[in-house]
């Protein structure tokens, strides 16, 4: 059993990176339960387990259940098993002499948080979320060729799917096929639950897949992303089921020029709101400013939405590394709706794009 593939050597790095915030925050140790952060500084892929990193010590405590899998995926770590939970994690922060503790107050429950109180009450709790977060938001080389082959696997199934996309297929029975496209070229799973909307229900940005079968003149908006090394990619693409009349056709190149103009805006230096701007400029100035009312991009890694976001509160300023979405939308309620979405590395000078699929507007079995 493995760490994923070119996280060997990056451990020492990540938790070298963590001790100095703890530092900067006074801080003598920090619990890491986050699954993808988790595995971000141990390597480890089990579903249960907590880390405990102090300046001279990490340890991965978990149960008899992820023993082996630990010691194999964590080999910078102590892997101490528990039997009770809290008195393992009590000997543990003794042993090292953590005092001043920080957690992910943005995951841990009341419930636990009371627990810790109750059993360890020698400790002070200090609320210390999106520290490795942070160190997340910068893709090293490793984490960009995995999600820049999560990428690749979606777009190759999506080219696959075209020629299935006809009149008479429901939604559903195009998300499963776009589901197991994607396994079938290598994907782990899902990055995320697919949405594939026809006609009217592409008005719904987070449409679930229905029985609905394809009609002649559709927009269908088909939201998808593969898992590849743990590492997800997400893609938007719009077509058309036949021919496009001239209100589809409108539209598609407004959210189209607004999509080509903000990926131009992406690069080092900018902040998400002044990216999200240069689309939601466009849109607004076109007529369709209150049917785009989500966020332009987020970013993505082990998890499918991470920071920064290009948002209009978006204030972080972006770095070369990151990796962010670009997918401005306009929706028409009993209309549809229209999203292009690419996957985008930041860079010193713009970005590089990692979604290679066509955006011309595609309509499929015209004549």
């Amino acid at each position: 059993m493995r760490a994923y593939p070119g996280w060997i050597g990056r451990s020492m790095q990540r938790l070298t990176n963590l001790r100095q915030k703890l530092k900067e925050k006074e801080l003598d140790a920090m619990l890491v339960q986050g699954p993808e952060n988790r595995r971000y500084l141990s390597g480890f892929t089990g579903s249960a387990a907590t880390l405990v990193i102090a300046q001279e010590a990490a340890v991965l405590i978990t149960d008899f259940r992820y023993i082996e899998q630990a010691t194999a995926q964590a080999p910078d770590f102590q892997v101490r098993r528990y039997e009770d939970y809290l008195a393992t994690l009590k000997e543990v922060l003794q042993e090292h002499g953590c005092r001043r503790v920080g957690f992910e107050s943005d995951i841990v429950t009341y419930d636990q948080y009371t627990k810790w109180q109750d059993k360890l009450g020698e400790v002070e709790w200090v609320p210390a979320p999106g520290l490795v977060e942070e160190l997340r938001m910068i893709k090293s080389d490793d984490e960009l060729a995995s999600i820049e082959r999560a990428a690749a696997i979606a777009d190759e199934a999506w080219a696959e799917l075209l020629p299935r996309m006809q009149p008479g297929v429901t939604e559903r029975e195009l998300a499963l096929q776009l589901e197991f496209l994607m396994r079938q070229k290598g994907a782990q799973g899902l990055a995320f639950d697919i949405i594939l909307a026809g006609g009217p229900n592409g008005a719904l940005p987070h449409a679930v897949p229905t029985d609905r079968p394809l009609q002649e003149g559709d927009l269908v908006v088909m939201d998808f992303g593969a898992r590849f090394n743990g590492y997800c990619s997400d893609m938007t693409r719009t077509v058309v089921v036949g021919k496009a009349c001239q209100r589809t056709r409108t539209l598609y190149n407004i959210v189209l020029d607004a999509q080509l103009a903000a990926v131009a805006a992406v690069q080092a230096g900018k902040t998400g709101k002044e990216v999200d701007a240069v689309a939601r400029g466009i849109i607004t100035d076109a007529g369709y400013g209150e049917n785009f009312g989500h966020g332009l991009g987020h970013s993505l890694g082990l998890a499918v939405h991470e920071d920064p976001r290009l948002a209009p509160k978006g204030e972080t300023v972006l770095q070369p590394g990151m990796v962010v979405t670009v997918e401005p939308g306009v929706y028409i309620p009993g209309f549809g709706g229209v999203r292009i979405e690419d996957l985008v590395v930041v860079t010193e000078t713009g970005c590089r794009i990692l979604t290679q699929s066509t955006k011309e507007l595609l309509e499929l079995g015209a004549d």
